[in-house]
């Protein structure tokens, strides 16, 4: 590597040298991916416990939520409002066994409606929700 010692003249070099800053920041850059904490591609979840308790062979109570293009909030088929919806959120955390809430927004529900449906049933404390029908909009077409 050939390096110039400035001119000849007796005039100072202008010239910054900057292999030592290259030097250290490449030994930073090595240090910073070795420090990097190796990836796992696992997920952590609480399985339940197998027990030996006798299981009901009565289908469990699902409420199902349902918004429609026209703005209606559909509980189990019947229109209904939202402080009806939050009452009847309340009334299923009454019960022995909370009942699964499934939530299926249809293709042209207003954004609007669901954020503030997921809103109440978020305000309401149930604890057993899931969001039903996402296959349906899997593929996309025009």
């Amino acid at each position: 590597m050939a390096m110039s010692g400035g001119s000849d003249d007796g005039s100072p070099m202008m010239e910054m040298n900057t292999t030592p800053l290259i030097d250290v920041m490449l030994v930073l850059l090595i240090m910073f991916i070795i420090t990097i904490p190796v990836a796992t591609h696992s997920v952590n979840i609480d399985l339940p416990t197998p027990s030996n308790a006798p299981t009901n062979d009565v289908d469990p109570v699902k409420n199902k939520v349902v918004l429609t293009p026209q703005d209606e909030i559909l509980w189990n088929g019947e229109a209904i409002n939202q402080n009806q919806l939050m009452a009847n959120l309340q009334e299923t955390l009454r019960f022995p066994v909370e009942p699964e809430l499934q939530f299926e927004p249809e293709a042209q529900a207003s954004y609007d409606l669901s954020s503030k449906v997921l809103n109440v049933i978020k305000g309401s404390g149930v604890s057993k929700f899931g969001f039903v029908g996402n296959d349906k909009y899997r593929t996309f077409s025009k």
